[in-house]
């Protein structure tokens, strides 16, 4: 398959695969940036009704950037990998402080924004700007790796961020990037992955028994309320982890802990 059959079939795909998304129907930087943090390892399925509520709660960068972390972090619950919630209230704070409440379109700008890497700097510029971008996920890897790299293994996304560039479509490059993850997911779902190729995927980690688990079942508890470290302890796992994920949560800035009382971080 040439790259102009390619194209084709991707926009083929992209209009017949569709999936229609709140952050889709209004592109705003800002509902960009939510969308894309909550989407670092969730499923868009899980991400539409905690995107809305979390709209709703803070409707713009200002008012996250002036809500309290533990308020932003009950927003979250459910969605895991809190570290995300804390990243995006970082950089809601930061777009405040250093660009007026405005969300940079610039890729070196979104880059020093914490939790902001490159791929998701891409992706916030596609989608929120409509600006070309060239960015490589799950979704992106799938479709390229079906089509163009069938015969090869251990593809370098260096070696693939060429291919990408090569193809993309610059004077749409919203839609094409949709139509690239409607079509990843497709074949995704269908058994056509095709990840292992990468040499740089990682398949994401079993949550049943680790301590991943544990730091969302503590995360979980305090939202409700503060909680005595003992009585809480009993209400996880009889394992070792209790103890080392109460101080990591504290360590990442999420908890704090005063005498025996634990409580989500202000």
């Amino acid at each position: 398959m040439n790259y102009e059959e390619f194209k084709e079939l991707v926009w083929e795909k992209g209009r017949e695969l569709y999936r229609d998304m709140p952050w889709r129907q209004d592109t705003r930087p800002y509902y960009v940036l939510v969308s894309e943090l909550m989407l670092q390892q969730t499923q868009v399925d899980r991400v539409i009704p905690k995107f809305n509520a979390f709209i709703a709660a803070f409707p713009s960068i200002d008012k996250l950037a002036s809500a309290s972390l533990s308020d932003v972090l009950t927003l979250w619950n459910g969605l895991g990998y809190n570290r995300r919630a804390k990243f995006l209230h970082m950089a809601a704070q930061a777009i405040v402080q250093r660009h007026g409440g405005v969300v940079p379109s610039d890729t070196k700008e979104l880059v020093d924004l914490p939790g902001v890497g490159p791929n998701t700097a891409g992706a916030i510029r596609a989608y929120g700007f409509n600006l070309p971008a060239h960015f490589i996920e799950t979704n992106v890897r799938t479709v390229y790796f079906y089509h163009l790299f069938q015969d090869q293994t251990d593809v370098s996304d260096k070696e693939l961020l060429h291919i990408v560039e090569e193809t993309a479509d610059r004077e749409h490059p919203r839609e094409w990037h949709w139509a690239l993850m409607d079509y990843g997911t497709f074949l995704k779902k269908n058994g056509a992955g095709g990840l292992s190729k990468s040499k740089h995927y990682k398949k994401q980690s079993m949550l049943k028994g680790s301590l991943r688990e544990v730091r969302g079942m503590i995360l979980r508890e305090l939202t409700a309320d503060d909680a005595e470290i003992g009585a809480l302890k009993g209400r996880m796992p009889a394992d070792e982890r209790f103890e080392v994920a109460v101080e990591s949560l504290i360590s990442d800035g999420l908890i704090t802990k005063k005498q025996h009382i634990l409580r989500l971080s202000e």
